[in-house]
């Protein structure tokens, strides 16, 4: 464990990855904040458990004002901005042809809208404190073509360049910009694949094992930490697939 005694934002905190990564920053004694359109029981319980060290917030990452009052709150209550990991997301597995253009744009407002808002909102804070961390969770996908994943690839590939292009916009003042991707893994997200896609992924892959909320956590906690000097990089957790 490398993270201690930060101040943490992590969208889409409420269930699956999100849940696990804001569950195990608290555990490290953490202060985190999070938001999701819905709030869960998991919310409720960690509020209780740890009063002053989180909170919730029912919020569309989409929601311009929502969002910087959000950035607000949790610099007010914490007293500053050390990290935020984009996390929330939505998946697809169909074909581009047969998309239609409501979840297109489903898509992009959760996984390009959603954290560019919130990167946005946080970099503001974190350029008068001179410091900060921005982790997106992204994906082999953005790297790596698979048939049905078009729109949800692009999203991802999008996170990869703006953290480049990020990384040399406020580099020098202090605050890293990195990816985190994941290859495929037991998760709501990989639930939109079908079995038989899942055991060739897993045949295909150098380890023979999908990675977990577990792994993913831990190269999130590394990255976040303040302590490596990696600057505008994709980290893939895969297993070795994209090898």
């Amino acid at each position: 464990m490398h993270t201690r005694n930060q101040n943490i934002i992590v969208s889409g905190g409420s269930r699956g990855l999100g849940l696990h990564l804001v569950s195990r920053l608290l555990e490290a004694d953490n202060r985190v904040a999070t938001f999701a359109r819905s709030r869960t029981e998991a919310m409720d319980a960690l509020e209780a458990k740890y009063p002053d060290a989180f909170f919730f917030r029912s919020l569309d990452a989409t929601d311009v004002e929502g969002v910087n009052r959000l950035v607000g709150e949790a610099c007010d209550r914490f007293g500053s901005l050390d990290s935020v990991v984009n996390n929330a997301a939505i998946g697809q597995d169909q074909l581009l042809m047969h998309t239609d253009p409501d979840t297109i744009q489903q898509i992009v407002d959760i996984n390009i809208v959603g954290p560019t808002l919130l990167t946005r909102a946080a970099i503001k804070r974190m350029l008068l404190q001179g410091s900060g961390n921005i982790c997106n969770i992204s994906s082999i996908c953005g790297s790596r073509g698979y048939a049905g994943l078009s729109v949800y690839a692009g999203s991802k590939g999008y996170l990869d360049a703006m953290m480049r292009a990020l990384a040399r916009e406020v580099g020098e003042a202090g605050i890293f910009v990195n990816c985190v991707a994941p290859g495929f893994f037991e998760s709501e997200m990989s639930s939109v694949l079908r079995p038989e896609q899942l055991e060739t992924i897993k045949r295909r892959t150098p380890s023979g094992a999908l990675s977990n909320d577990e792994n993913i956590f831990k190269v999130v906690d590394l990255v976040i930490s303040g302590t490596t000097n990696m600057q505008g990089q994709v980290v893939f957790v895969d297993g070795g697939i994209t090898t």
